[in-house]
């Protein structure tokens, strides 16, 4: 049965957390992790910045190619950029254990991942290659899905429950559709690619936390 892990990681102890380097007020959320190869595409909002000091520090890091804006809203933007995965073992190790990202934010000083494992095994796996690359973490809690301390949205984040529910009183799944994802973007403040990813991420925390979680081992 699949596992998931709260993890949280000092932002100097992996390459995409020393790249973002936060400070103050500044916060992170990783919207989506593309690979592509040996290389990544992360999707990344960013809030509460001074936006230009942020991108010229992350522009100044040789692992960084190409920083891209992809929106912009008051107080956050959405980015991405090229990055090579084989330099960071945090995402070395989650890739090796066959891990899953459910949730990743940044804050100045630590990052808070949300991670689903195939088994206790792959959650061992991820561990030990942290350790032995000497990458400090502490695990804040470790739960199988089909126990009873998810919350009251199944480990849905809360971003998360309010898109999808927006998404089911809007019309988004009915058919045909009564709302499109760039209506529902509008709404929430976001891209209608971010819609879109938050949408899945939504669908497969509640797929795993209910539907394969009732199925036993």
């Amino acid at each position: 049965m699949s596992v998931i892990a709260e993890i949280s990681i000092p932002t100097t102890e992996f390459e995409l957390g020393r790249i973002m380097n936060l400070s103050g007020s500044e916060a992170v959320e990783l919207e989506s992790l593309v690979p592509t190869a040996e290389r990544a595409v992360p999707f990344f909002w960013v809030y509460d910045a001074d936006f230009e000091a942020f991108e010229r520090g992350v522009t100044s890091h040789d692992a960084v190619e190409d920083l891209s804006k992809i929106d912009t809203y008051d107080d956050r933007v959405l980015y991405t950029f090229d990055w090579s995965v084989e330099n960071d073992a945090v995402f070395r190790a989650v890739r090796s254990a066959n891990a899953y990202i459910l949730n990743a934010t940044g804050t100045d000083g630590s990052w808070r991942f949300e991670l689903r494992f195939p088994s206790h095994d792959g959650l061992s796996r991820f561990q030990q290659q942290c350790r032995g690359r000497d990458v400090g973490f502490e695990v804040l809690r470790v739960y199988n899905p089909s126990k009873p301390d998810l919350g009251p949205w199944f480990g849905l984040t809360e971003r998360q429950r309010e898109a999808i529910v927006m998404a089911v009183e809007e019309g988004y799944y009915d058919i045909p559709r009564d709302c499109t994802t760039v209506e529902l973007a509008e709404r929430l403040g976001i891209s209608d690619q971010a819609v879109t990813e938050r949408l899945r991420r939504a669908i497969v925390t509640l797929v795993t936390n209910t539907v394969v979680a009732s199925g036993g081992d």
